[in-house]
């Protein structure tokens, strides 16, 4: 049987997976980052104007990179 290593393995996983352990955190967050970008790509026009971005702004933070997730 295989299982999948997450957080919870990797925070009680052997030394010799530290590093491990301290990179999955900014990996997860780049995708959580990446995951919000292309939903807010994919909303309505519609519903963009009800939060007040412009489809254009959508557009700009969608075609962020990934690792790019300092506010601007």
């Amino acid at each position: 049987m295989r299982y999948a290593m997450n957080a919870l393995t990797l925070l009680f996983a052997p030394r010799g997976f530290r590093q491990a352990r301290l990179s999955l955190p900014p990996i997860e967050r780049w995708l959580r980052v990446a995951a919000e970008r292309r939903r807010l790509a994919s909303l309505p026009d519609e519903v963009l104007k009800d939060i007040g971005v412009s489809r254009a702004e959508a557009d700009a933070e969608a075609s962020r990179p990934f690792w790019d997730t300092e506010s601007r």
